[in-house]
């Protein structure tokens, strides 16, 4: 911590690897802000894809920290479940603000910084594609944030809402972590260490995962009208 360098706070490795007094909290890290990225509006900034994916290389080290068990599957197994949980509760707490929040929001008259139409859209794409809503923005970064606390505002179904958000985080938590345990493995097995490689592993991982929301601005863009 005598060498902490600011910018590490958007570097996933460094919440993983995090030590205090020589121990250990890396796995307590990653699932607070798993919480915090899935249900606080102050957690939009941080890291979600890359953090996951790196916790699926780091895996042995964040479970054996806390308690020994000797199987690697079971190693990951938990460390997925784990997050998956605090996913869901991390929307669960996005939807609650939000639905709170909500009749402030119908009530208010229109602003230049807030219109009732886009409020009563959003809720007719709830009804609409709520579910499908729910499962693509757990894999988008910034949207994964608001979503649930949007559904919470619009009065989406909450037997709906509580049966995508915990398909949605088991899917997003076990795809991603599974991927960066087998996939570091697959590499070691070819010399290669994706543990020093780590900077270009963030790099590709914000990439694809901030490319379909870019692809439809700019889509959006042209046909919009001033």
């Amino acid at each position: 911590m005598n060498n902490f360098d600011w910018t590490q706070l958007i570097n996933p490795e460094f919440y993983i690897t995090l030590s205090v007094g020589g121990f250990q909290i890396g796995l307590y890290i990653v699932l607070f802000i798993v919480f915090a990225e899935t249900g606080l509006f102050a957690g939009f900034f941080l890291p979600g894809d890359s953090l996951l994916f790196l916790a699926g290389i780091y895996s042995r080290d964040l479970i054996q920290n806390v308690v020994h068990i000797p199987s690697d599957f079971i190693n990951v197994f938990l460390l997925s479940t784990l997050v998956a949980v605090m996913g869901v509760l991390g929307n669960m707490t996005g939807y609650w603000f939000g639905a709170k929040s909500g009749y402030y929001l119908f009530k208010k008259e229109d602003s230049f910084w807030f219109k009732k139409k886009y409020l009563l859209q959003s809720k007719d794409f709830f009804e609409k594609y709520g579910g499908k809503a729910i499962i693509y923005a757990r894999f988008l970064p910034i949207l994964r944030t608001f979503a649930p606390i949007i559904a919470g505002i619009v009065s989406m179904d909450k037997k709906k809402f509580m049966f995508y958000n915990i398909l949605s985080s088991f899917l997003w938590s076990f795809l991603l972590i599974f991927s960066g345990h087998y996939l570091y493995g697959v590499f070691l097995e070819q010399g290669i260490d994706l543990k020093e490689h780590i900077e270009y592993i963030i790099i590709i991982i914000v990439i694809i995962s901030t490319f379909p929301v870019l692809l439809k601005f700019l889509k959006k863009r042209p046909s919009e009208k001033i």
